[in-house]
């Protein structure tokens, strides 16, 4: 005779046949093949599948590291494209459009979002299990689903890869010289610090300076005029022509290649 089966203890008539209390299970033996002990069936289960994902996860980390970028530098915060890790792009672009561009995006979207989530369980009582018999829940589940794979695609395809993998560029630090009367006037022009660095190694959105084999007419084309593929507009330089004459020998001077 299985544990069980078969035998009931009944002490007052008062007491139902059943006798079990509420909060204790069935016996293992009323499903057969339907359930399982939690320890160590179960969790022996969990714990494989969670091995194998991390060491999926760590052999992804080893072929992909994740990129770096060049330190953080202040005077060149001012032009610099961010973008956050991957599971937050969905909000990222939220806040690009003009309806979610203030608290309506940062908490009230979001709040609703994440306290439905939590509240889940709360909000839909139902004992169906199959998504087709629970049309409400399910759907806002796809609705939540398809809005975030949506987001999230809108932001990496409307990202400039292109601009922020320059302005992240780790590039060595030039070597230059301070003390000349063109470093000066390089610096006290915050559109050519602000722009192509302390340094001229580049900075936010400007190109390094170093080793671009320009002479110094053709420097002072290109503070005048702009760079020809418009990345760089022309006029912004505040001094005489003297001083355009100084500033554009000495970035030519740094410009030639070391072995010249």
């Amino acid at each position: 005779m299985k544990r069980g089966k078969g035998m009931k203890f009944v002490g007052d008539s008062r007491v139902k046949a059943d006798g079990r209390m509420k909060n204790i299970p069935k016996d293992y033996s009323e499903y057969p093949g339907k359930t399982e002990a939690f320890w160590p069936n179960y969790l022996l289960k969990e714990w494989m599948v969670g091995a194998v994902f991390l060491m999926g996860f760590l052999c992804l980390t080893i072929a992909h590291p994740a990129p770096l970028e060049r330190m953080a530098d202040p005077a060149a915060a001012g032009g610099y494209i961010p973008l956050p890790d991957w599971y937050f792009l969905f909000l990222y672009q939220l806040l690009k459009y003009e309806y979610a561009s203030d608290v309506v995006g940062t908490v009230i979207i979001p709040g609703l979002a994440f306290g439905a989530l939590l509240l889940a369980p709360w909000l839909d009582t139902g004992k169906e299990r199959r998504p087709l018999k629970r049309p409400v829940a399910s759907s806002l589940m796809m609705l939540g689903v398809i809005s975030v794979i949506f987001l999230t695609w809108e932001s990496v395809d409307q990202h400039d890869w292109e601009a922020a993998a320059q302005q992240g560029e780790i590039v060595e630090e030039g070597d230059i010289n301070t003390e000349a009367e063109g470093y000066e006037i390089y610096v006290s022009n915050q559109s050519c610090i602000g722009c192509h660095g302390d340094t001229m190694a580049g900075g936010a959105g400007g190109p390094t300076l170093l080793d671009t084999e320009k002479t110094p007419e053709e420097v002072i084309n290109i503070i005048q005029n702009g760079s020809e593929n418009g990345a760089m507009p022309g006029g912004l330089f505040e001094g005489t022509d003297e001083e355009l004459e100084i500033l554009a020998e000495y970035i030519a001077a740094h410009g030639q290649p070391e072995d010249e």
